[in-house]
């Protein structure tokens, strides 16, 4: 039966009949509030330590396993000894909390909320009643003054006020003002920043022909918020206002307060202040001038860090304003728009190729166009933009731009600078196989810089590079050290696509320790089914198949004959694999020919282990010593595990596999 948690009110448990499970003392349930914080991410012992404690005592993380097992006890009573948690799981450096999605009730408010736009409004007041239902004090009581559970709290508080605000306007839209009122006026009074009450209230009192008394609550409002915040009240509130005067139908639909925090002044004004400066700036700035397409470079860098439709949208749009930039014919404008999307990137290979291509050339043509006395920071820039762009494909020009715009970075002494260079420097550094070390290099270095400057962008990526590099050369106690304080930053900044590349990262760790072959293709399944809506296709697209692909190499099974994915870039390595599986040798030995050699990528050496089997295979001798020469430098290193997503095992196993097969096969 399933378990379910409560933290709408003092954290609590209940079994799959509804009983409560006693979960112990107060340290054990701020362990689990804690993981239910998380949301399913991992949480490092250490970090549960320095949450637990502000002064933890000798035997801390001991204590804490201890708070789990009686944890894991009360969860999962009849569990039999041996078996691994299924709820309260042990990965890597930490714990997480494995519940669904409606096991707590915090999660199921959320998508309530959420809701459908177009249901009809009694649907809505039915759905906001139950979930409103669902609080028994303020979210995570007992854990007020803590600060890891203080922005949940907030923001879960921020949706009950919005639900709050919601069902309100229900009511109204249904006819049922008068039933508003009292809930409305105390509503105000516990939370007089919020306009959207005001709004609502003041709609009330007006379909309940108190018109006099709706003016003098928009008089209040208007009073507070220039008194005690200086601002005038908002474009909403001013229309409505000037409707009750006119004793018009009001414009503004009841039954739509916005999304959830909007109109929030004090705690949640983002939205106010966003939309207030975006006037300003559409007032001020010229249609037309150049501020905009520069501005428009900013809007897009902090699109794409959002992940999934703004980081599409931002991709769609990044060079459209190139060339718009291009076309005004200031090659120091073009210069800037282009090197100004310093978005770090950690994965080789391109969502977008053709585009990446375009990006280079225009860069190219804007370093060709560059007065000798331009910033030096420009042509870095530019050069920068070259060598990130023209990863994964072999081009003289890429390595060359990385390491010119490393020296430029350097004498400049500009950190942010210098990371983006670093960051063109890393997707240089596949030329040829073992390169771990040095790419652990760049990532320590990455980190340093940003740790010391305040870059939490490029502190990820620095540990994402290093997660990538120390599970190359099979150490994977530093590479759980760097996925914890890449979830850890990306927690703090909001940095949604980090968890993507860490639980595929526990995936492939699972698969490197020796873990169960159905063990480990569940995890990259699942870890797969979270790449999906992400906004990043040149990760996503064949990379499942290939890490299962990978798995059944390593462990000398065969390719899936039935099965028919999308291998996507990768299939003309999976290709003669498959045809060999199908009982095809033929077809297989001439795939395998026209294989092309693996490119410069974070996946070098796994297809190079993938073309090598073919080759043993198919007794492929000119194949086989290509595959040998080419993965020789990396004999210290996990083939594929540099990608921190999958692995085909030891190189050094597929070099003795090679060299077997060399020795056997005529010259």
């Amino acid at each position: 039966m399933q378990v379910s948690f409560g933290v709408l009110g003092p954290v609590a448990v209940w079994d799959g009949t509804g009983e409560p499970i006693d979960v112990k003392g107060p340290k054990h349930r701020a362990v689990l509030a804690r993981l239910i914080v998380a949301r399913g991410r991992v949480v490092p012992v250490d970090r549960l330590v320095d949450d637990l404690w502000a002064a933890p005592p000798p035997g801390a993380v001991g204590a804490v396993r201890t708070f789990v097992a009686a944890l894991r006890r009360a969860l999962e009573p009849h569990r039999p000894p041996r078996q691994p948690a299924r709820l309260l799981v042990t990965e890597g450096p930490g714990y997480a909390l494995r519940a669904a999605r409606d096991a707590v009730d915090a999660w199921r408010f959320e998508a309530a909320v959420a809701g459908s736009p177009d249901e009809p409004a009694q649907r809505t007041l039915d759905r906001l009643d139950r979930a409103l239902g669902w609080w028994r004090g303020p979210a995570y009581a007992g854990f007020d003054d803590e600060s890891w559970a203080r922005p949940e709290r907030g923001r879960l508080e921020q949706l009950r006020l919005y639900a709050v605000e919601s069902r309100a306007g229900a009511l109204l839209a249904l006819g049922r003002a008068a039933e508003s009122v009292a809930d409305l006026d105390a509503h105000v009074a516990e939370h007089p920043w919020r306009e959207e009450a005001w709004r609502l209230l003041a709609l009330a009192l007006y379909r309940t022909d108190r018109q006099g008394d709706a003016l003098a609550v928009l008089r209040r409002a208007r009073d507070l918020l220039v008194d005690q915040l200086g601002i005038d009240p908002g474009p909403r509130l001013r229309r409505l206002e000037t409707d009750i005067l006119r004793q018009a139908e009001p414009a503004d639909t009841a039954g739509d307060p916005g999304p959830p925090g909007d109109g929030v002044l004090a705690e949640m004004s983002a939205d106010r202040v966003w939309a207030e400066t975006a006037a300003a700036y559409d007032q001020t700035v010229a249609s037309g001038a150049r501020a905009r397409i520069e501005s428009t470079v900013g809007l897009l860098r902090s699109l794409a860090l959002t992940g999934g439709a703004g980081l599409e949208a931002a991709r769609r749009q990044r060079f459209a304003t190139i060339a718009a930039a291009e076309q005004l014919g200031d090659p120091e404008l073009a210069a800037r728009v282009i090197g100004g999307y310093d978005v770090p990137a950690i994965w080789t290979r391109s969502d977008d190729p053709e585009q990446a291509a375009r990006i280079v050339a225009a860069a190219e043509r804007a370093l060709a166009a560059l007065h000798p006395d331009s910033s030096a920071a420009t042509r870095a820039r530019l050069l920068g933009t070259i060598a990130v762009e023209s990863r994964g494909i072999r081009a003289a020009r890429g390595p060359e731009a990385a390491r010119e715009a490393e020296r430029i970075a350097r004498g400049l002494a500009d950190p942010v600078l210098l990371a983006f260079a670093l960051n063109g420097v890393f997707m240089q550094s596949f030329q040829v196989a073992g390169l771990a070390p040095e790419r652990d290099a760049i990532g320590t270095e990455i980190v340093a810089l940003a740790t010391r400057h305040g870059l939490p962008t490029y502190q990820v990526l620095g540990h994402l590079i290093r997660l990538q590099a120390r599970s190359a050369l099979g150490d994977f106690a530093g590479a759980d050290r760097h996925a914890a304080a890449a979830d850890g930053v990306a927690e703090r900044h909001e940095r949604p696509l980090v968890a993507v590349f860490t639980r595929w990262y526990r995936a492939l760790r699972l698969a490197a320790t020796g873990a169960a072959v159905p063990e480990v293709e569940a995890a990259y399944r699942s870890a797969a089914a979270q790449l999906t809506g992400t906004g990043m296709p040149g990760v996503e697209r064949g990379l499942l198949p290939l890490a299962l692909l990978c798995l059944q190499v390593w462990h000398g099974r065969p390719a899936d004959p039935d099965e028919h994915p999308d291998w996507g870039p990768y299939a003309p390595w999976a290709r003669p694999l498959v045809l060999l599986a199908q009982g095809r040798p033929a077809d297989a030995a001439g795939a395998l020919r026209q294989s092309p050699e693996p490119p410069p990528d974070l996946l070098f050496e796994a297809l190079w282990c993938l073309t090598g089997q073919a080759a043993i295979m198919l007794e492929d001798r000119p194949v086989l010593e290509r595959a040998h020469a080419a993965l020789a430098p990396a004999a210290h290193e996990l083939a594929g595990a540099g990608s921190g997503m999958l692995t085909a095992g030891p190189v050094a196993q597929h070099l003795d596999r090679l060299g077997a097969a060399l020795r056997r096969t005529p010259g």
